[in-house]
């Protein structure tokens, strides 16, 4: 009798064995390598995407490594495995469950090597609960009680490494997190509050920084943009400056063709005239030749005649037929063998005065080309404006009579000085000559040729704020803006008024006891702001600056002060 055949047994498998290495989830279109390792073919592709500049392939899981990416190929019967895994296996987690990774808090509950990710934790239990055994403490009345937070950190960095409790009390004292126990003992005289507490002031602060960060952001978005347009036109400017270069040198060269062929031409001509020339004389020398050759010949033959009267008669008819009109010499047509080296001299100097001008020209050209460069946008709040400040001191040397100055040169007052009501508003006048009219003026020491920005605040009546060239031959007497080597804005009960080179423009704009001066020397622009409010363009002047300008003050008041204030980094104010 045959022996009955026992049914066969299904073998436990590990689920574990069926796993990726590189995401720690079961294989999807497993593949298997050289080294006898497989992957996902997805996860094992990107990890040789990134080592592919390396020139080298390596397995993830026991660093073999392979000098040619290896070809994938899919593994059918693994695949099948885990097909059937995934069907059969009641050890998958949920779909709201997932395994821990390295990054993750792990439950504190689950079993085995691989634990689910905790997504509570418990602050009375102090453990931590995936969903599944988190279950309880949503259904058991007593649990229910817990105080639960989410599990983003490991409780063990909750809890004070001295007494082992949980940390719910703030320091504000030594800035730190403490237990209850910490508050009985070193922290007793410390300023503490519940965590809760502190959580809530810190709460707010947080809320005022996310703003201040959302609107510095957005600040920042819209200054990029602006930045991205200004780089995108400076590159479209870039061709066809190029292009009128390449013109303009195309018709440099072009001229200087022209001026080539019209020399050769002018060359070519003389030789044809001197050609001509010559092989007319050439005709002509050697008619001659042939006469005097065949002269020669018939004064030999009467020599060898006997007959003397024959002789006589024959020699007198020769002597007189003969006669020829002598041809200019030789030497006058051909003086010298060279007869054109002047003229290559002179196309040698044209050379070398062309070199000497493009030596001449092309360091202004290529300094010319380094100064552009891409605009930043133009502020346009008090804040972007400050971002361009400079410490700015007054100049002892420039000060002018009844003039002093103090804090540490940043202030400046006037002195002996009187004033006498004329038409309406004050006027200075000199206590000893009051016919005379005193300027009161001074510069700054800092010499300004970038972008810069100060601001001006004063007390008086009549004052100016200006910028000025330091040259020797200007004078303490002569205000600002009456010559062209300054420009100021004037200030008065009346308004205010540009000034520059004898000429004065009104300006619209309400009164003001401080101006904020922006200066964009590059650019050749120099701005005037009421900053009293908000920044109001008072004026604008275009300028094409020569050389470094100078900051400069002008006082026309009894009592009147300005006054320079501030440090690196921060605002500059001239009071």
């Amino acid at each position: 009798m045959a022996e009955q055949q026992q049914p066969e047994r299904g073998v436990d498998l590990d689920q574990d064995q069926f796993f990726c290495s590189v995401c720690l989830d079961l294989l999807k279109e497993p593949v298997s390598i050289p080294c006898g390792h497989s992957y996902c073919k997805g996860c094992i592709e990107d990890c040789w995407d990134q080592e592919e500049k390396k020139g080298r392939y390596s397995c993830p899981r026991c660093r073999e490594t392979f000098s040619t990416r290896p070809a994938l190929k899919r593994n059918t019967m693994l695949a099948e495995v885990v097909e059937k895994l995934k069907k059969s296996s009641t050890q998958q987690p949920s779909p709201s469950l997932a395994f821990a990774g390295p990054e993750d808090v792990a439950c504190d509950f689950c079993s085995g090597t691989r634990r689910n990710k905790a997504t509570m934790s418990c602050l009375t239990c102090l453990a931590s609960y995936c969903p599944s055994h988190l279950e309880p403490h949503h259904s058991v009345p007593v649990l229910k009680k817990h105080q639960l937070v989410s599990a983003t950190i490991p409780l063990q960095e909750k809890m004070c490494e001295k007494h082992n409790k949980l940390m719910e009390v703030y320091c504000r004292t030594d800035r730190k997190c403490i237990c209850y126990l910490c508050v009985i003992d070193e922290h007793k005289e410390h300023d503490t509050v519940s965590s809760a507490s502190e959580r809530a002031e810190e709460q707010k602060q947080l809320i005022v920084s996310q703003k201040n960060v959302q609107q510095r952001s957005q600040e920042r978005e819209e200054e990029l943009n602006e930045l991205l347009q200004a780089l995108e036109d400076f590159k479209s400017s870039t061709q066809p400056a190029m292009k009128t270069c390449d013109e303009i040198f195309d018709e440099m060269i072009c001229s200087i063709k022209q001026r080539c062929s019209l020399a050769k031409q002018l060359i070519s001509s003389q030789e044809e005239a001197a050609v001509a020339l010559a092989e007319e004389l050439q005709l002509k020398l050697e008619e001659e030749i042939s006469k005097m050759k065949r002269k020669d010949a018939e004064l030999e033959k009467l020599s060898q005649k006997d007959d003397h009267i024959h002789f006589i008669q024959t020699f007198q008819s020769l002597s007189t037929s003969s006669e020829s009109p002598d041809l200019p010499p030789v030497c006058v047509f051909y003086p010298q063998r060279s007869t054109f080296g002047p003229v290559t001299d002179c196309v040698s100097k044209l050379r070398d005065d062309i070199e000497t001008l493009l030596v001449d020209t092309w360091p202004g050209i290529s300094a010319t080309v380094s100064t552009i460069d891409v605009v930043p946008p133009a502020p346009k709040t008090r804040e972007e404006f400050l971002r361009y400040c400079c410490p700015l001191t007054l100049d002892e040397s420039s000060i002018s009579q009844y003039l002093s100055i103090s804090q540490e040169n940043r202030q400046l007052t006037s002195s002996y000085y009187v004033a006498v009501n004329i038409g309406g508003y004050n006027r200075g006048y000199n206590s000893s000559n009051p016919s005379k009219r005193i300027i009161m003026q001074a510069l700054c020491s800092e010499g300004l040729s970038e972008r810069c920005y100060w601001e001006v605040s004063w007390s008086g009546a009549t004052w100016s704020v200006a910028v000025s060239y330091k040259d020797s031959s200007r004078t303490k007497d002569l205000q600002f803006g009456n010559d062209d080597k300054s420009w100021s804005l004037v200030c008065s009960e009346d308004g205010y008024s540009f000034r520059h080179n004898h000429v004065n423009k009104t300006v619209s704009g309400p009164r003001s006891s401080s101006v904020g001066v922006y200066l964009d020397y590059k650019l050749g622009t120099l701005s005037f702001y009421d900053i009293s409010s908000a920044m109001t363009l008072l004026h604008k002047e275009n300028i094409q600056f020569t050389q470094p300008v100078y900051p400069g003050l002008e006082l026309d008041n009894n009592g009147s002060q300005s006054d320079l204030r501030g440090h690196f980094a921060e605002l500059i104010k001239l009071w």
